[in-house]
């Protein structure tokens, strides 16, 4: 090919990438219309969700239930709300499956402990943080996730979140499992609401936000520190009931200690330790 050839042919080379450009810009183009759609549509899901959620009940509610020997007892009302929000608070009475649960505001010691003796007893729990906690021990969060262990969203700043507006509850929420993701690459699924306070409004806007509001059926005054292994040892044999969440505080030196005979007079008895995961329903 002579160089007057060449000349000929340079801008048809220069018109084809021309437009190759183009059509990469149009198919670029297009893909931004469609993200700029979907945020459009789920920001106004959300709006709908908010606006919906002024016309349900605002009535603070605080989570308790009547302890008896052969297990807790619900009332009808609590049993309804449960189910329309398919929260997580109770298991199946049939099954002899118990479900290990831990409170997270702040840490006190304990929690590597209670890591190694699930790890030994090969037993599964959700650990429910805060804001404070995850900025301040990333390196248990990042050893929870990699041991299995489920993280659960308690809030940022731990607030009684019927008294605060459902865009607060929204931000609390979104902003712990922003912080949970920068440690661990995990997501938060469950929530549990602080002390346990709740109201209907509360659970429309964490349900509609994808999680599963979390309670439990079986607790006790565990959050000083002043509970020895034997005592603690005690209150947790009480728990022992078909399908019961069991909730323990990780700052109580008695539960980190009595924890592993715990788990084998359980094992003893029949009981399967199971993962919040593999709550009915959640499957």
């Amino acid at each position: 090919m002579d160089v007057s050839s060449r000349r000929l042919t340079a801008p048809s080379f220069m018109l084809a990438n021309h437009y190759r450009e183009v059509f990469y810009l149009k198919r670029i183009f297009s893909i931004v219309l469609s993200l700029l759609f979907l945020c459009s549509c789920s920001f106004n899901a959300t709006l709908k969700s908010s606006s919906e959620s002024l016309s349900l009940s605002e009535k603070k509610q605080g989570w308790g239930f009547k302890k008896t020997e052969s297990g807790p007892e619900f009332t009808s009302s609590q049993k309804e709300i449960m189910k329309k929000y398919n929260c997580i608070y109770h298991g199946n009475p049939e099954e002899k499956v118990l479900y290990l649960t831990f409170d997270e505001g702040y840490e006190n010691g304990y929690t590597p402990l209670i890591l190694d003796t699930l790890k030994e007893k090969g037993v599964p729990a959700a650990f429910f943080v805060t804001g404070p906690y995850v900025k301040n021990e990333p390196e248990l969060i990042l050893r929870m996730a990699k041991e299995g262990h489920i993280i659960g969203n308690h809030t940022v700043n731990h607030p009684s979140v019927p008294n605060i507006s459902t865009e607060e509850l929204v931000r609390e929420l979104s902003e712990l499992d922003r912080l949970i993701f920068g440690v661990c690459k995990k997501t938060t699924k469950y929530f549990r609401p602080p002390m346990g306070e709740y109201s209907e409004r509360t659970l429309h806007a964490a349900t509609s936000l994808g999680y599963i509001n979390t309670f439990w059926s079986f607790a006790y005054v565990d959050w000083n520190n002043n509970v020895s292994k034997e005592e603690a040892k005690k209150n947790i044999l009480k728990a022992f009931h078909n399908g019961t969440v069991i909730l323990l505080h990780a700052v109580s030196r008695g539960n980190a200690e009595a924890l592993g005979e715990a788990i084998d007079i359980a094992k003893k008895e029949g009981y399967v330790f199971k993962s919040l995961d593999e709550y009915p329903g959640q499957r």
